[in-house]
């Protein structure tokens, strides 16, 4: 049947995304408040296989928002919450994912306007399959299946609930003339309760720990164009994870400091597996991501090069009252 319902040494893997800029929690905590304005909040879609009979989809709705610390200091707390929703395979395997997580962004009082962030998340899982779908060799009789045939299978619960933990640390900074080069590097870890994920109550099958690597920057060049480049890296048990890539921008402005819409094209690689030709269209404080894996790897002849439809839509904003005044000045302006 399925690994989760199998014996053995097993682990799960967590839900991936070709726009994982876009999805801070799940990243690294420490990303929480890197990106213009007070708030925001948003939601990404995702269609993987459809090549298959039973594509594996995954949405996900999450906000955060950033407070300036009152008093002297120059730092700032973010908060956020990320919730998601995956499905895959003809037995409807599912799971939901709940991540509040908290950062703290101590300024370093430099004339970069550098921050050293701390993040936290604890999450709460939930996996569950519909055991009426499932089907077993005891149930074929001389090749012909019937649903009403017993399976010779002592099935438990179909659902398990999970408590998780991840942290993580990152440095954003300016550097360049009229500090137009904004940018980030990143550590973060998952899973350090190394939560049990069998539905048949295998203590061998459970989530190994994640451990993430991550860099971005946004360059504003001469005229209206900019250039928003990101890379990951994330390793979990024997699975590793490398995606780099870019768009480049053109921008309208309202003001110097305002812009009025952009348009964005480009594309990430994911090493040994596909490329994510990826657009971004930006209005005032909205943006839509629209995101399609060409699958490069050895399923490729399974696959007809179709990979996964990745949408997102997100807002940012500002809250128009006196106290987040100075995180708007101070904190670091892009990545949205």
């Amino acid at each position: 049947m399925l690994a989760l319902l199998a014996g053995g040494r097993a682990t799960g893997q967590d839900v991936h995304f070709s726009q994982f800029y876009d999805v801070s929690i799940l990243r690294n905590p420490a990303l929480l408040g890197i990106f213009s304005g007070d708030y925001k909040v948003g939601v990404v879609y995702r269609n993987q296989w459809s090549s298959i009979s039973k594509p594996y989809q995954t949405a996900i709705a999450s906000g955060e928002v950033r407070i300036p610390v009152f008093g002297d200091a120059n730092d700032f707390v973010s908060v956020g919450l990320l919730a998601y929703y995956d499905k895959a395979g003809s037995i409807d395997l599912q799971t939901i994912g709940v991540y509040p997580a908290v950062a703290y962004n101590k300024s370093l009082h430099d004339a970069s306007n550098s921050f050293l962030s701390v993040g936290f998340t604890g999450g709460y899982l939930q996996r569950s399959y519909d055991p009426t779908k499932a089907t077993f060799n005891n149930q074929y009789q001389n090749g012909v299946f019937s649903q009403y045939n017993p399976t010779g299978e002592q099935l438990g619960n179909p659902k398990i609930n999970m408590w998780d933990a991840g942290a993580g640390i990152s440095f954003s900074s300016t550097a360049g003339e009229d500090k137009r080069v904004n940018y980030f590097v990143g550590v973060g870890g998952y899973h350090f309760t190394q939560p049990k994920s069998s539905i048949a109550n295998n203590d061998l099958i459970k989530l190994d720990m994640k451990w993430t690597g991550s860099a971005g920057a946004s360059i504003k060049l001469n005229g209206p164009f900019s250039v928003f480049a990101q890379g990951n890296y994330s390793r979990q048990g024997t699975y590793s994870e490398i995606v780099v890539g870019g768009t480049l921008g053109w921008n309208v402005m309202l003001d110097e400091k305002e812009k009025l819409f952009s348009v964005n094209a480009g594309g990430f690689f994911r090493v040994g597996d596909a490329l994510v030709p990826t657009f971004r269209f930006e209005y005032k404080d909205f943006t839509v991501g629209v995101s399609y894996d060409v699958n490069m790897s050895s399923l490729k002849a399974a696959s007809n090069l179709r990979g996964g439809l990745e949408i997102t839509l997100f807002k940012s904003g500002i809250l128009h009252e006196p106290n987040f005044e100075k995180s708007r000045t101070l904190c670091p302006q892009f990545f949205d």
